[in-house]
């Protein structure tokens, strides 16, 4: 029986958000101050889709786009970190849950050749249509009311396990690799066994302090992490058991 390791992909395997990484395309390196502010709240994907028809309509073609995603610097120790999974694939089953794109993704991992560290990648489904303009749709529609329209990463992660495990595959543990507010639902379902490992000082590190300080229970253990390094002492130990 292997480990889920689950993770998620900006500011967590990247060191930096790819959709706002991408803005460094548009004209002056920013975007119209009306295209900023129609933002709305759990609305990110559809913004994101304006945003690529505004950097599609001023000229931004693939290719630019190509260049400054694949030059994203990964997080510190995560090089590291994918290399350990890699050479210990038959211990772990690895995961992308992601809100960002699924081109983006592909880019990243085609450019730093990790594809085959990951056995899925579950995100924002994007595409170029014909004109050469980047589109994005979100993932699926849920009803959890603490996630994005878009995406609730605890519904992927239990569809992923459910069906894995009609499949014969079940885990020993997950362990969770994530930084941000929309990793706190799936975060919040974890079992005695597995590992939440929020990044320091991002929201799902903070969330999570906040939750014990005011007792809210959480039943898995709380690692955190600011390098790849220290996740892969702890994926020694767990596989040590």
């Amino acid at each position: 029986m292997k480990i889920l390791l689950v993770f998620d992909f900006d500011n967590t395997i990247i060191d930096d958000n790819s959709d706002t990484w991408i803005v460094q395309c548009a004209p002056e390196k920013k975007l119209p101050i009306e295209l900023q502010d129609s933002y709305e709240k759990g609305f990110w994907t559809e913004f994101m889709g304006r945003v690529f028809k505004y950097l599609g309509d001023e000229g931004v073609r693939e290719d630019e786009m190509k260049r400054a995603v694949t030059s994203m610097p990964f997080t510190l120790g995560m090089v590291e970190l994918l290399n350990f999974i890699r050479k210990n694939k038959d211990k772990f089953d690895c995961i992308i849950i992601s809100d960002s794109n699924s081109v983006f993704i592909d880019w990243v991992l085609e450019a730093t050749g990790f594809h085959d560290v990951f056995d899925k990648v579950f995100t924002n489904p994007a595409a170029f249509d014909s004109n050469g303009h980047l589109t994005v749709e979100n993932y699926h529609a849920h009803s959890c009311s603490r996630c994005p329209k878009n995406l609730c990463k605890n519904v992927v992660l239990v569809e992923f396990i459910d069906k894995q495990s009609q499949q014969g595959v079940n885990y020993t543990r997950i362990v969770y690799i994530g930084d941000g507010g929309n990793d706190v639902c799936p975060v919040t379902f974890l079992k005695k066994s597995d590992v939440a490992m929020p990044r320091k000082g991002y929201t799902l590190q903070k969330t999570l302090s906040r939750m014990s300080q005011n007792l809210e229970p959480m039943e898995s253990s709380v690692v955190v992490w600011s390098s790849g390094v220290e996740i892969i002492s702890h994926l020694q130990f767990l596989i040590k058991d």
